[in-house]
């Protein structure tokens, strides 16, 4: 029962200063985008190939979250863009205050569009609300097409699903008809996406969904 309060106390913390923040990226006019996984799905891939689409095109900045490095960061600041990194020393998720905290270090005055890259993880960062508009689950085909059933709060809690490297379907046990229907048994409203960073496959698509989402937000 002590370990359910502490955890409910810290979650209400949690969703407080997601409040405080969603309120600041909203007064600021910047819509902010969440990306979950497991490591080695492709997030940082998508993020460069997003940059790459969008570049003279729309004002991004992007909130990096990992482990132990800034190998990711150091990826992202080659496309000219305002970067932080968030080291969270093992922790498996990022939390409310740890983006608030990355804000006094990047300047989203005039930007429309952030990207937070959070922890690859498919268990924890579903419980944590960063604040964000849309919450982007990705999976890549290599993972198999199970994956939306063994961890269902990932994708209850997600708007999107990229499903990544679909140009390796040949190579891997993996049915994207299956992968597509077992993420709809879980949640019916999903937008789902087929990307491939290698090919380019699908890049389009889902960046012209997140400008029409820009343009819905005004």
């Amino acid at each position: 029962m002590n370990v359910i309060t502490v955890e409910r106390k810290i979650l209400e913390k949690n969703d407080e200063v997601a409040r405080q923040n969603r309120e600041r990226f909203a007064g600021e006019g910047t819509y902010v985008v969440n990306m979950v996984s497991s490591p080695g799905s492709g997030k940082t891939s998508i993020i460069e190939r997003t940059l790459q689409y969008l570049k003279g095109r729309r004002r991004v900045a992007v909130i990096e979250g990992d482990v132990q490095t800034d190998l990711d960061a150091q990826r992202v600041a080659r496309y000219d863009v305002p970067v932080v990194q968030i080291v969270t020393h093992g922790a498996c998720h990022l939390e409310a205050p740890l983006v608030r905290d990355a804000l006094e270090r990047l300047d989203t005055n005039g930007i429309e569009l952030l990207i937070i890259e959070n922890v690859g993880n498919l268990v924890c960062p579903a419980s944590y609300d960063l604040g964000e508009d849309v919450r982007v689950a990705i999976l890549s085909t290599t993972e198999g097409d199970d994956k939306p059933l063994k961890y269902p709060k990932m994708f209850q809690t997600s708007s999107v699903l990229i499903i990544n490297k679909v140009d390796l379907i040949p190579h891997v046990a993996c049915s994207l008809e299956l992968l597509r229907t077992n993420a709809l048994r879980i949640n019916p409203d999903l937008r789902i996406f087929e990307l491939s960073c290698t090919t380019g496959a699908g890049v389009a698509d889902w960046c012209a969904w997140i400008e029409q989402s820009l343009q819905t937000r005004r």
